[in-house]
């Protein structure tokens, strides 16, 4: 009997070592690929050259809408700054066109801030009907939300993801 339960018990601790050590890989694996998206995505921040691609879209006072059939962006540079942004919300004086907040200008005023957990962004454009201020915070993953305001319309805001510019 204890010729049968020996062999048994080895083949467990066997069994439980390999697992050990394949979950040990992961987490490496895992940890490796995180540090390598935290050096993109701080190499993006810093060069100001991004762009927000939106996945939902949260009004003031209504439900989310899910964005991934329309999605919107925000092209960023210190330059200039591109909007295609779809809106839902209450407007209070828009000139008829397209309906969504399109902008583009140069930004006005263009910071960059490093919080314990993230990047934040501000800036403020100024377009022929409107004035625009976003602000956008980016996690060091590159899960980003960023809210608009302008003096036309109510705030939106956005939960979406940082990328680099196509060319």
């Amino acid at each position: 009997m204890k010729t049968k339960i020996t062999p048994l018990v080895l083949l467990m601790l066997v069994m439980t070592l390999d697992s050990m050590a394949q979950t040990t890989d992961r987490k490496a694996e895992k940890g490796k690929s995180r540090i390598a998206k935290e050096k993109e995505v701080a190499r993006l921040v810093y060069s100001k050259i991004f762009v927000f691609r939106a996945t939902r879209a949260i009004p003031t006072g209504y439900k989310s809408v899910d964005l991934t059939t329309n999605p919107g962006y925000v092209k960023f540079s210190s330059d200039l700054i591109v909007s295609e942004m779809p809106y839902f919300g209450r407007v209070y004086s828009v000139s008829y066109g397209d309906g969504g907040l399109m902008f583009w200008g140069k930004p006005d005023v263009f910071t960059l801030g490093k919080k314990s957990k993230n990047y934040v962004i501000k800036a403020k454009v100024k377009d022929t009907d409107d004035y625009y201020t976003i602000n956008l915070t980016v996690s060091f993953e590159g899960s980003s939300s960023m809210s608009i305001s302008s003096n036309n319309r109510a705030l939106i805001s956005y939960n979406g993801e940082i990328c680099a510019t196509e060319k």
